[in-house]
């Protein structure tokens, strides 16, 4: 059974910055949003799954962001944790059209 999704629109290109991170509040769920070195723009939730970091302020570095709180390394594509720590973060698709970024979410 296919989930029922709405496309929302976070912003344009030119607000997230390279390998940075953003915090984007959409509705009542907060999503940390990463422009990666490539121009692809990522979107997890923006709470790590270990004491509730903030992962917009984390490092960015490739397709990882690190936790500012305690450094754990959590894959932007899929939400995995990396070993030797464990969980995962809800990952978010996200589309750009014409320098406009949109995010899907579940309804």
């Amino acid at each position: 059974m296919e989930q029922t999704v709405k496309k929302v629109r976070i912003g344009q290109m030119d607000d997230f910055p390279i390998s940075l991170g953003k915090a984007v509040m959409v509705g009542d769920k907060e999503l940390a949003v990463f422009r990666l070195a490539n121009n692809g723009i990522k979107a997890i939730e923006n709470k790590c799954p270990h004491r509730g970091g903030k992962l917009s302020e984390g490092i960015v570095s490739s397709q990882y962001v690190f936790c500012p709180m305690h450094d754990w390394k959590i894959n932007i594509a899929d939400g995995e944790v990396q070993a030797p720590d464990e969980g995962c973060v809800q990952t978010f698709k996200t589309i750009i059209e014409a320098e406009e970024v949109y995010v899907e979410l579940p309804i």
